[in-house]
């Protein structure tokens, strides 16, 4: 894992991101993985991430990350939206 991070801050530094852009980048994929992880629920992240909830809310508004739709993107399709069993079976 340490050669993979190695390569991309090598890779950032070429393309000339700077350093606030990288940090940025990072805070938003990891708070993100974190987020799905928990299926958006940011009591949970908040927890396994070390920080009080408020803080993880703060800082996900800091980085201008809509909270609403990060959990919406978590949850399952609506009915109408879902394949139907019965079509799958069929098709087998």
């Amino acid at each position: 894992m340490k050669r993979e991070l190695d390569a991309i801050i090598t890779q950032m530094h070429s393309a000339g991101i700077p350093y606030a852009d990288a940090v940025r980048q990072f805070k938003k994929r990891y708070l993100l993985e974190v987020l799905s992880h928990h299926k958006g629920n940011q009591c949970k992240a908040a927890e396994e991430l070390g920080m009080h909830r408020n803080t993880l809310s703060r800082t996900l508004a800091e980085l201008d990350m809509d909270t609403a739709q990060i959990r919406s993107g978590m949850r399952r399709p609506p009915v109408s939206e879902r394949p139907r069993l019965q079509s799958i079976v069929n098709a087998r």
